[in-house]
């Protein structure tokens, strides 16, 4: 068999300047953030970025900066060309956005651009046109001092690539979510975003980091954060976290900047998460503003084209960094001393005191709910369950609790005849046609009893044992124990009532409407699927700046949740576009359901947990939650005798 040698070509400049901007152009949100950039790299503190159908046939970047004198101006757009690096050593102490040399070469191979520019010493601008890039022409032109690029028909010389943009609204969303975190990293910049002719953003680049957090996201969101800083060993953060109660679903509030460069940082979100362990519910994520500076020779931000990752020479530093400036946050730090800065082994002293001090505080709780329960705990020795009171004509009885549990798990007809008051966990949990206790069905008239062919019936009889950690219900039956996981297996329930065709729709309306401040690509996600909200339970509207106002929701969801279940609904259909929509509406039961299930934790009364187990029993084909985790685990009498040695 024989062989033909490949032989090694030098590619063309054209075929090379494509290749290059496939790193470095992906769509039109990496054209803006690549000017932007350059724009702040020469100095601007007035950026105007505007751009028409999501920024595939228009693109313009001004700005108020040094300008390009017209000498430099072609080779602007060689590859590599830069003044922003010029030794070897410079690679070492890099404080400039861009210094690769290859934004505009790569933005000119695949589009068609026009600049417009003049340096303060030059009495005439310099106009400039490329295409693919090739020089088309070079002149006078009348400017200000700056530089404004125009970026028309991107990837035109590419389908290949055009073919894999998303719709204009998508991409639009895109370039306004660069433009938002640019905004966020150099609030002495002011940032003007006009979006199809109509202006969407605009900070005032006064140099205050709550103005652009107040100008991209609004106050409601920033009413939720408190400022921290932190320093120790030439690194510092400082910035904004969230508060105690102003978590969110996901982390798609977390914005990380490195000396003015927006990144990510895996470190960074690490050190927050763990700054708030304990101090937040499970499946909660607090949100930041955070600049890092750090000394330049200690991160190496050459990793990657987009220049969004980097890689920190002392990793623990800088998650020290973020930890205690965190911590700060909550009420460590700055708050207590009066200062703007504090060393580690200040913080960490703060940090012990507190945990002693919370660890204490816990222990007087559990002395005081115990010396509660004992006041009250009924005497149900001899009756076997609580005894209620005698029932009359006018007052049929009907068993109520002080329970934040709300298992709202009612038959759809009793609750058209009958309302429970606010706590009564169980009051309609009804799928076995009987909502009271034994003593009290024969004067409960409200209402009509199923008839015992329609009853759903658990196959095998079943005793409550008791509960374990506030959260697994214990159950005999046989010789089987039953652990039961309450919220999975009530979320379940839950899910299970909302999918089908009798539940989808039932509203209520909230008495206070709900504002949700989200993230532009989750506003924009949801704006798109309003209808589809509303047809499962949630009505809501725009409220202009990135914000919904929710005036409507499911009947089983506290109003306190509705907020939550909103952010994380929108988190995910901002991720997942191109879902079915039945898995879209799929995603909304679930997240109604787990934030409307009891938790982990609430007080369950016997009567409940009864109850609980039998409609669990009753529905057979429940056995894992919608996320998956199962509800129940089983135990028999032999394997439990086995390991106490029984047998």
């Amino acid at each position: 068999m024989f062989y033909i040698t490949p032989k090694i070509n030098v590619l063309p400049k054209h075929i090379a300047d494509l290749i290059a901007a496939g790193e470095v152009v992906e769509r039109p949100a990496s054209v803006v953030k690549e000017l932007m950039e350059n724009a702040i790299d020469a100095g601007a503190t007035q950026l105007t970025v505007e751009i028409k159908n999501g920024g595939v046939t228009y693109i313009r970047v001004t700005d108020n900066g040094c300008g390009i004198p017209r000498e430099d101006v072609p080779k602007a757009f060689l590859s590599h060309a830069t003044s922003k690096i010029a030794v070897p050593d410079d690679l070492e102490a890099i404080l400039t956005l861009g210094f690769r040399g290859e934004a505009l070469a790569s933005v000119g191979a695949v589009s068609r651009v026009e600049l417009l520019t003049r340096t303060h010493d030059e009495t005439a601008g310099t106009r400039y046109v490329i295409e693919s890039g090739e020089q088309i022409l070079i002149g006078d032109a009348g400017c200000p001092q700056g530089t404004t690029i125009v970026v028309r028909d991107l990837f035109y010389n590419t389908p290949a690539r055009m073919k894999f943009l998303k719709k204009d609204v998508s991409e639009a969303n895109a370039v306004a979510g660069v433009v938002d975190r640019i905004a966020l990293s150099r609030p002495d910049v002011s940032v003007r975003l006009i979006r199809d002719g109509r202006e969407t953003l605009l900070t005032p680049g006064d140099g205050k980091l709550e103005s652009a957090v107040y100008a991209v996201f609004g106050g409601e969101f920033l009413s939720g954060l408190t400022d921290v800083r932190y320093e120790s060993g030439g690194i510092s953060a400082q910035g904004y976290v969230s508060k105690h109660g102003a978590a969110r679903p996901n982390r798609s509030m977390q914005f990380f900047f490195l000396n003015g460069r927006l990144i990510k940082t895996g470190t960074g979100s690490a050190a927050l998460t763990e700054a708030y362990k304990n101090e937040l519910p499970a499946g909660k994520f607090p949100a930041c503003v955070l600049n890092l500076a750090v000394p330049p020779n200690t991160v190496d931000v050459n990793v990657h084209p987009a220049k969004i990752e980097v890689r920190f020479a002392d990793e623990k530093a800088v998650f020290g960094a973020v930890y205690y400036a965190a911590k700060q946050g909550l009420g460590i730090g700055n708050k207590e001393s009066g200062v703007k800065s504090q060393g580690a082994d200040f913080v960490r002293r703060k940090i012990e005191e507190r945990a002693g001090v919370k660890a204490y505080m816990n222990t007087l709780d559990g002395l005081k709910a115990e010396q509660l329960r004992i006041s009250v705990q009924p005497d149900t020795e001899a009756a076997g369950r609580t005894q209620w009171p005698a029932a009359t004509a006018d007052n049929p009885v009907r068993p109520t609790y002080t329970s934040p549990s709300s298992l709202i798990l009612e038959d759809k007809k009793e609750r058209e005849f009958t309302v429970a008051p606010k706590g009564d966990a169980f009051a309609d949990f009804d799928f076995t046609g009987k909502s009271t206790p034994p003593e009290a069905e024969t004067m409960t008239e409200a209402v009509p009893e199923a008839e015992p062919e329609t009853r759903a019936q658990p196959p095998e009889a079943c005793g409550l044992v008791g509960e374990a950690f506030k959260t697994y219900i214990l159950a005999e039956r046989g010789d089987t124990l039953l652990i039961i996981d309450k919220h999975a297996a009530h979320e379940r329930i839950l899910f299970e009532r909302l999918r089908s065709q009798e539940e989808q729709g039932c509203r209520q309306l909230l008495l206070a409407p709900v504002t949700v401040t989200l993230s532009k690509e989750e506003y924009a996600a949801a704006l798109e699927n309003l209808e589809l909200l509303e047809e499962h339970g949630f009505l809501a509207e725009d409220f202009g700046a990135k914000t919904l106002i929710v005036r409507e929701c499911p009947v089983m969801l506290d109003a306190s949740d509705v907020a939550d279940v909103m952010m994380e609904i929108a988190g995910y259909l901002a991720e997942n576009r191109t879902d079915l929509t039945t898995k879209k509406a799929e995603r909304i039961y679930m997240s109604t359901a787990c934030r409307a299930a009891i938790k982990a934790g609430d007080f369950t009364s016997d009567y409940e947990k009864e109850r609980f187990v039998e409609t669990l029993l009753s529905m057979p084909e429940i056995r894992n939650c919608p996320h998956g985790r199962p509800v129940m685990a089983e135990m028999t009498r032999r394997e439990l005798e086995k390991r106490f040695g029984r047998i």
